[in-house]
């Protein structure tokens, strides 16, 4: 990365980050993965129970194995043996004292846009667990809501989608075509717009391109 892209990143980081505070989440600026990753563990207390969605951008900066290394109560669903045991997972993951996820995009004005097969992710950011750790490289970040939103549709779902190779048409394009399929993973769309109770959510911005 170039420095001319680590102050773009930096300056509008600054701004993000206050008009995250203006919505009442919590937020965090580190210029790289190794500030996030110490800013993130500082954040969650020992013994605490710690749950995940599709978090790549907190798998990139190593919190995943951080947490399973550290004096937590860790639900990983990615150890489990069978279906029915990780959707069993996934459902306590719900009641958790800290929930780690990504963002499929971020607006400029401090709104968050996440796009869901399941549900399982955007229901934790919603509802349930006490905290939500949101960890989001800076090329996520959109100027408006609007674009945030189209980003969430035809960037962050049809690349996501290679990794998954459901038989959905983006997996052949790469390009959405707002399908109806079985097996579609754009099913739930939400835009978290405001943060209640104040601090539940908190953001760790991380200048770097992470995720997808």
């Amino acid at each position: 990365m170039t420095d001319m892209q680590k102050l773009y990143f930096a300056k509008r980081g600054e701004i993000l980050v206050n008009n995250l505070k203006n919505r009442h989440f919590d937020a965090y600026y580190c210029e790289n993965r190794e500030q996030a990753l110490e800013k993130a563990v500082s954040l969650i207390p020992a013994g605490a129970s710690v749950g995940w969605g599709g978090a790549l951008s907190a798998q990139q900066i190593g919190l995943m194995d951080a947490v399973r290394a550290g004096e937590y109560q860790p639900i990983d669903r990615d150890t489990c043996r069978t279906p029915e045991e990780r959707e069993e997972a996934m459902r306590r993951c719900l009641l958790t004292d800290v929930f780690i996820t990504g963002a499929n995009a971020i607006s400029m004005d401090g709104q968050m846009v996440n796009i869901d097969g399941n549900g399982n992710r955007v229901a934790a950011i919603v509802y349930g667990p006490k905290e939500v750790i949101v960890i989001a490289g800076m090329n996520k970040v959109e100027d408006t809501l609007d674009a945030a939103i189209t980003r969430a549709r035809t960037v962050a779902a049809p690349m996501n989608q290679q990794r998954f190779q459901l038989p959905n048409p983006c997996t052949v394009t790469g390009t959405c075509a707002d399908c109806k399929s079985q097996t579609c993973i754009c099913n739930q769309i939400l835009i978290t717009r405001h943060c209640r109770p104040v601090g539940r959510i908190k953001f760790i911005l991380v200048g770097e391109e992470l995720g997808l």
